[in-house]
């Protein structure tokens, strides 16, 4: 070889040394950009992630200090907005990243979205044939949010379907169909429970069991645990009829349960085996039991539904690992639709009614009511920093205080257009909301002192 020649060919390797030299460099740089993301969120954005459904402690409250005590005319700061399909679910809220869902033609899709900015990460689209039976007024879903357990997200579809997928590429790692693999209850309004973690198990609400099991016991699946992992059946166990509502978990007298409220019941079982530990009647017309229970540390359950079922009040206690149930009190007016009730003290808190709606407040111990006031369509709650985050089926967004002696309207803004039944999600000061058509970001903290917000 000429000495040119060698020398042409060096050159050419120490470029080819320094290209993949400077392609590892930006790439180790942008790893760390995305692990220092991840570790230092923006500062409105610090605070508990939302994970699961209902926040975290799946009672639709928030710690978090410096949210605005009002808002200027034009609303809270709008962080950024942007198109999304129909359909329900709620935000779950993991900073850097945003994840739900929405439909596309006869599919669902999950999608992971950057919370800075609102652009998609990455979206999963897989089959979920399903019509509503209202299916004019409401749509096909989904209805469920996407819930963060640990490296996975646990997403539930109106067909029926429960998906585990990797939250960080949206792979879907395991998938079962409650209704064709374990004779669920099939809901024509929808399946829009959301899966329970406990321990390395999703537990998860099925009903049904088919007239073999509700004889015999025999393939009893009304509720069934999975396991995060490989979606393998840990324990499956009852036979009932499904309604809408999620699954919490509570302790009794140290007795970790899972409590349910169904079509016609709420029900309390044990998380590690599904054994049945007490069952007491709250019929629902159409089985249409929506609301999430409600449970406090004075060891009474709240448990609300529209469609006659009224608001009920139990008292459990447990000894020996016997439970025993005392109804407090029972009123029909007081119904929650699909909205949350937030418990402050011996109160509750929530939007009542199916056609005119009144934000209510309800003793706990007693069934009294305290107040009820008109002003908002049905709506959804949150409590953070001794407020109320309101946002009602009409888009309409609002800040408010309530007590047991009366309710506040603070700051009060039209937001969003496509029957906003979602519950906002809240991490830190930085509120996201969507409807069947938008998502939004919005900062509702308070401005600096000296400085008065724009």
């Amino acid at each position: 070889m000429r000495k040119s020649d060698a020398a042409m060919v060096m050159r050419i390797l120490l470029r080819t040394v320094f290209v993949i030299a400077t392609i590892a460099a930006c790439a180790i740089d942008m790893s760390h950009r995305c692990v220092v993301a991840a570790q230092n969120p923006p500062a409105a954005s610090r605070g508990e992630p939302w994970l699961t459904w209902g926040g975290p402690r799946r009672d639709f409250t928030v710690s978090v200090s410096g949210l605005a005590n009002t808002w200027p005319d034009g609303g809270p700061t709008r962080v950024w907005g942007r198109a999304l399909g129909d359909g329900y679910s709620g935000i779950a809220a993991e900073p850097p990243v945003l994840y739900t869902a929405y439909r596309r033609e006869n599919d669902d899709v999950v999608i992971a979205l950057d919370a800075e900015s609102g652009k998609t990460i990455w979206e999963t689209r897989y089959a979920a044939p399903f019509r509503n039976a209202n299916a004019r007024g409401v749509g096909p879903g989904p209805y469920a949010m996407p819930q963060v357990v640990g490296e996975r997200l646990v997403m539930s579809s109106g067909d029926g379907q429960i998906l585990s997928l990797d939250k960080r590429t949206g792979k879907i790692v395991w998938t079962h169909n409650l209704y064709d693999e374990y004779s669920g209850t099939r809901l024509q309004f929808g399946y829009s429970a959301h899966a329970l973690p406990y321990k390395d198990t999703l537990i998860v609400l099925a009903g049904g069991g088919g007239v073999l099991a509700r004889w015999t016991g025999f393939g009893a699946s009304g509720a069934i645990a999975f396991r995060q992992s490989d979606g393998a059946v840990a324990w499956q166990n009852l036979t009932f009829d499904n309604a809408h509502s999620s699954p919490m978990l509570i302790t009794v007298d140290a007795q970790p349960q899972v409590v349910a409220l169904l079509a016609q019941e709420v029900i309390g079982f044990s998380p590690d085996t599904g054994q049945l530990l007490w069952r007491h009647p709250h019929p629902t017309q159409y089985g249409l039991a929506v609301s999430t229970p409600v449970w406090g540390p004075d060891n009474i359950l709240l448990v609300s539904s529209a469609y006659s079922g009224g608001t009920r009040a139990l008292e459990l206690r447990q000894a020996n690992g016997r439970t025993t149930v005392r109804e407090l009190w029972h009123t029909p007016r007081v119904q929650s639709h699909f909205g949350t009730i937030i418990r402050l003290g011996d109160h509750a808190f929530l939007s009542s009614g199916m056609g005119p709606a009144f934000m209510t407040a309800v003793s706990v111990k007693t069934g009294a009511i305290a107040w009820q006031q008109r002003g908002f369509a049905r709506a959804q709650l949150i409590h953070a920093d001794g407020k109320l985050v309101l946002l009602d089926e009409d888009g309409t967004l609002a800040l408010a205080t309530a007590s047991p002696e009366r309710f506040d309207v603070l700051a009060r803004t039209t937001l969003l257009k496509s029957l906003a039944w979602t519950p906002p999600t809240l991490v830190g000061t930085r509120l996201y909301l969507r409807d069947r058509a938008s998502i939004v970001a919005l900062d509702l903290a308070a401005a600096p002192a000296g400085r008065r917000s724009q």
